[in-house]
């Protein structure tokens, strides 16, 4: 696109060339005659340059003016842009005559051009309209009449349009020159003629006809009057304002950079910004190259100046379809050897500009074959480097091209350009730090949360853990599944108040809790008043100061939990809540229902009571639970969730898989807001074979009996080999309960996914390990218990309290392959 002036050009056009500066130029383009002073100017030899085409030692299109007198075969004086051995840029103005030669073509004779002024006024009624001092003057200024056909002008606008006044005397702008946005300038001129008034305009850059670069322009267009105020013509003067053109263009790149780069918390995505920035504002092709370490979120360390950095290609863009003259892809790595200039703008944190020829760019493309091609062939003539430093951190660099632009990067494009990085790489270390953050939340809640999930054969479990998109932050929401004695499973779900690694920890510390109150056999509601108890302590003892350092929490410490137990013997589900959306039941009938659950405080509010219900679920009754995140979405009332969420549970799938996707697809539209956890149960129920109890006096001799019953009953559901381990914990259990509980006394054989003897009877007191004497005749039986059982433990009933023993059934496998005849042997 482009860009600022040449520095080396004068107002009035090109540098002087050396006085024996000479070069001849036959009808095929070659070069047949290079003086010395073009070999000063230039640095070229005579060998190397001539038989060579003249156009390679251009650096930019002729004007068009120029063309026109090549074309006509017309001496011509102009401005050219040249290009030297170094690759620097020269403007210099020219002359060309031709001269034929022995087979009537045409030779050019190109020699400096010499400076003159315009002779004045050449036609009579002129004279008033101009003077010296106008001529003289090293602004473009030109005479039109009342029909807005050109009268005059001086040298400065004559070397301009690339025409002399002869040329254009007595035509109109347009058709001086038709081309844009000279057509405007035409109409302007009529009007000012109609009116009398006079006219100021501002161009966006263009080339005129005279010239070799884009130049911005302010125009005065005034009227010419007599002393009756007849126009008589209209003057145009014209001031070159490129510098304050470009000057105001940096403020918007600015602006524009202000407002674009930063609108997400993601590194590549801000990368992509800066490259969008710096594409549309001064340069023809951007690469924002980060350090791998930076990509990957972690903190970046600083560069070893004798080291080869490797960065990682994050983003780049170009003017051309493509970015064709990219050497590097897109998401691939490059390794900056020490000392080139990208690894230089990362150690030392200042940026450079090099032009093609400068040795240091030079070595460096030198390096790589397919950059030495790439800056050949897009003609790749100016670079800048910038270092993408925050925080006294550096974290990258970005590399700037020129190719489709004429003019070199300047040191105000530099500076431009190191402003622009600065603000970027703030965003980038924002969006990295926020990466880490993300990732870390995520990595500590997963791991928070479980890996499978078994509810024995209580329940058949499925379930969806869904994060809120990665541009928000990670909540609080979690769910566990517990397996209990007697068969029974707890089942969990839970949302913590806030966002981020606090609200993951503290959800991790609150499941931990849940899980020590199930094995402690805590009913619902007693299980949620201790839990509220802890969040209460937990927020005391964090406090708001602690509060306030923990990056993004939010408020204190509170949360929400739904704590519901299922009793396959029973077919029963106990339940409570906390601040907890209510779960919802599909009864074996296909009925759904939202649970008449009592809604208890939040936990973390303190002193308030919770209920609990009770809920009958017959075999293949489904419950759904679920956090506030898959009901309750922004601009949809709750209860529309709700209604929702019960019609996609009306008919559900045989896999509780499918109906799981079938839910997440009828009541989230859109990617959640907000996490989503879906946790569903559907229950079984254990069969009459499948458990039995006894009623047992409160007598001693009733010990023996209940051996005797738990032996036949292994017997018949083909478990023998437990006999030994089953008689020997009955015979414990149920001789502490005689001696030292109260009655009712009663005994339970349940088969389950493993064998379970529950003892029961009707005191409250708990019963614990002791280590026992040599001589003591009791203090033995838990030990033994606690010896031949895979977990023991005990829970309050509202009659007394359980003693419990479970034992893992047989392998299947192996007990076939012990009944086979001659397997004992």
């Amino acid at each position: 696109m482009d860009n600022e002036p040449d520095t080396t050009t004068t107002a009035a056009g090109g540098e002087a060339a050396p006085e024996d500066f000479a070069v001849v130029i036959d009808a095929r383009g070659a070069v047949t005659m290079w003086s010395a002073g073009a070999g000063r100017l230039l640095g070229y030899e005579r060998e190397e340059v001539v038989g060579r085409r003249a156009a390679g030692l251009l650096a930019a299109r002729l004007p068009v003016a120029m063309r026109r007198h090549l074309a006509a075969t017309e001496p011509w004086t102009s401005n050219v842009v040249l290009r030297d051995r170094d690759g620097n840029r020269l403007t210099v103005r020219l002359r060309g005559m031709p001269l034929a030669d022995a087979d009537g073509g045409t030779l050019w004779i190109v020699t400096p051009a010499a400076v003159a002024y315009a002779s004045g006024p050449t036609e009579e009624g002129t004279t008033e309209l101009w003077d010296l001092t106008l001529a003289q003057l090293p602004l473009p200024v030109a005479v039109y009449d009342s029909e807005a056909r050109f009268v005059t002008c001086n040298q400065v606008m004559s070397q301009a349009m690339g025409l002399t006044q002869e040329e254009m005397r007595g035509r109109t702008l347009w058709e001086i020159y038709p081309t844009p946005p000279l057509d405007e300038i035409d109409r302007l001129q009529h009007q000012v003629v109609r009116s009398g008034e006079m006219i100021f305009r501002e161009e966006q850059p263009f080339r005129a006809s005279g010239e070799v670069r884009d130049h911005a322009w302010s125009l005065f267009l005034s009227p010419l009057k007599d002393r009756a105020g007849a126009v008589l013509g209209v003057s145009a003067l014209v001031i070159d304002i490129t510098e304050q053109y470009w000057a105001r263009r940096r403020l918007a790149v600015l602006n524009d950079a202000g407002v674009r780069i930063g609108s997400t918390l993601d590194v590549t995505r801000t990368a992509e910004e800066l490259a969008e920035v710096a594409v549309t504002g001064f340069a023809d092709f951007a690469a924002v190259d980060l350090l791998e370490s930076v990509v990957q979120g972690h903190e970046p360390q600083p560069v070893p100046p004798d080291t080869p950095v490797v960065c990682r290609r994050t983003a780049q863009r170009s003017v051309l379809q493509g970015c064709p003259e990219a050497v590097v892809a897109t998401g691939d790595t490059d390794v900056y050897p020490p000392g080139s200039p990208p690894a230089q703008a990362l150690i030392t944190g200042r940026g450079s500009h090099y032009s093609a020829g400068d040795p240091l760019l030079r070595a460096w493309s030198a390096a790589s074959p397919a950059r030495v091609e790439s800056m050949r062939r897009f003609k790749i003539h100016s670079v800048m480097m910038v270092p993408l430093s925050a925080r006294g951190v550096t974290l990258g660099v970005m590399l700037l091209l020129r190719h489709g632009t004429a003019d070199p990067f300047v040191q105000d494009d530099l500076t431009l350009a190191e402003e622009i990085a600065a603000r970027a790489a703030v965003s980038i270390d924002n969006a990295r730090r926020y990466t880490r953050e993300h990732r870390t939340a995520l990595t500590l809640q997963r791991s928070l949360l479980p890996e499978r999930l078994t509810g024995a054969e209580a329940v058949d479990l499925a379930h969806r853990y869904l994060p809120a998109g990665p541009g928000d932050e990670i909540g609080g929401d979690w769910f566990d599944v517990i397996a209990l004695s007697g068969g029974r499973v707890a089942l969990v779900v839970g949302d913590v108040v806030g966002h981020g690694v606090h609200a993951s920890a503290t959800m991790g510390r609150l499941r931990t809790a849940v899980r020590t109150l199930a094995d402690a056999e805590f009913t619902p509601d007693e299980l949620l008043t201790r839990l509220d108890d802890l969040v209460v302590r937990l927020d005391r003892e964090e406090g708001p100061d602690a509060r306030g350092q923990a990056e993004d929490a939010s408020g204190e410490v509170g949360a929400t939990c739904l704590y519901a137990v299922y009793d396959p013997v029973t077919g029963r589900c106990d339940l409570a809540r906390a601040g907890h959306p209510p779960p919802v039941l599909v009864t074996s009938d296909g009925t759904v229902q939202v649970v008449d659950l009592p809604a208890g405080p939040p936990l973390g509010l303190g002193g308030l009571p919770f209920e609990a219900a009770q809920i009958e679920m017959g075999e293949g009754s489904l419950l759904a639970l679920y956090t506030d995140g898959l009901i309750e979405t922004p601009g949809r009332d709750i209860d529309v969730g709700l209604d929702l969420l019960c019609e996609a549970l009306r008919r559900p799938a045989a896999d509780l898989e499918e109906t799981c996707d079938e839910v997440l697809r009828k009541v989230l539209p859109e990617p959640p807001a907000d996490d989503v956890v879906l946790l569903l149960a559907r229950t079984s129920t254990l069969g009459a074979d499948q458990v039995h109890t006894w009623q047992l006096p409160m007598d001693p001799a009733a010990v023996a009996g209940a051996r005797k019953m738990a032996a036949e009953q292994l017997d018949t559901w083909g478990l023998a080999e437990l006999e030994f381990a089953t008689e020997l914990i009955v015979s414990e259990l149920v001789t502490n309960a005689i001696r030292y509980g109260n009655g009712p006394v009663e005994l339970r054989l349940i088969r389950a996914d493993a064998l379970i003897c529950e003892v029961s009877d009707g005191s409250s007191t708990a019963p614990h390990l002791r280590r026992a004497r040599i001589y003591d005749e009791g203090g033995r039986g838990l030990l033994l218990v606690a010896h031949v059982a895979e977990r023991w433990g005990s829970r309050q009933t509202s009659l007394g309290k359980t003693i419990w023993a479970e034992q893992p059934l047989p392998d299947e496998s192996a007990r076939e392959r012990d009944s086979r005849p001659g397997a004992s042997g």
